[in-house]
């Protein structure tokens, strides 16, 4: 289980970003939603590593990570993807696969990992992770990533930003199949109706601050009136 305990962000003249957010997130997809700057990605950051809280503390499994490295979160079961999935010149698909995993993983696995997130692995398994490669095709790479990890928290920072309608339709696919398969906590950021319609809980941010927080039947309809939690969220449809 992942919790954040009172996690505040604060930024030059004391500029609070992220103002005493308190979450558990359990076993389940949790999509976390809210009007632009209104926090989201910092948060993301923060689960991660990438940037430290000024206050408050991040524990995974009752231990405490808050001064805990990129690398170590990573390796005690925490997985994150970029909004913008990163290129490797002269690392193919595999190599990846296998720097993922933590260790060789053959052709059969690669290919399992691949179909799962609905790429052809003949087509894929040897390609260069680079600009040959489309938007949508990089982030279900990258999806295959974090399944060949096998993470206990998979976080996921608008996976749909920079990809094509066709793209988009394949990956919310991958996004159900993760949904029903995978064991361990699912957190997508998201403006995405049908992300959200995915997920089993969804967490209103906005201005910093929790501003909703519930299941989906409890928390969606109230977003579709574009008002709801003290702040505009407009939804995106596909």
């Amino acid at each position: 289980m992942l919790e954040l305990q009172n996690v505040s962000y604060t930024v030059e003249d004391n500029k609070e970003i992220i103002n005493n957010v308190s979450l558990k997130f359990d076993k389940g997809f949790t999509a976390i939603t809210g009007p632009n700057g209104g926090g989201k990605s910092t948060l993301a950051k923060i689960i991660m590593g990438v940037i430290k809280p000024t206050s408050g503390s991040i524990i995974l499994d009752d231990r405490d990570i808050t001064d805990m490295s990129v690398t170590d979160r990573a390796n005690n079961g925490l997985s994150f993807a970029f909004q913008q999935p990163v290129r490797f010149k002269g690392l193919t698909v595999k190599d990846l696969l296998t720097l993922a995993s933590g260790r060789n993983t053959d052709i059969n696995e690669a290919c399992n990992i691949l179909s799962e997130v609905g790429l052809c692995a003949k087509d894929y398994i040897n390609r260069e992770v680079n600009a040959s490669l489309s938007g949508g095709e990089l982030k279900r790479i990258e999806i295959a990533t974090v399944i060949a990890r096998g993470s206990k928290v998979s976080l996921f920072d608008e996976p749909e930003a920079g990809i094509d309608l066709w793209s988009f339709n394949s990956l919310i696919k991958v996004f159900e199949r993760l949904h029903d398969t995978v064991d361990g906590s699912i957190i997508i950021i998201s403006h995405q109706e049908r992300i959200l319609k995915t997920a089993d809980r969804i967490v209103v941010l906005a201005g910093g601050k929790v501003t909703g927080d519930g299941t989906k039947d409890e928390i969606y309809p109230k977003l579709e009136d574009g008002e709801a939690y003290g702040a505009c969220t407009r939804l995106s449809e596909a």
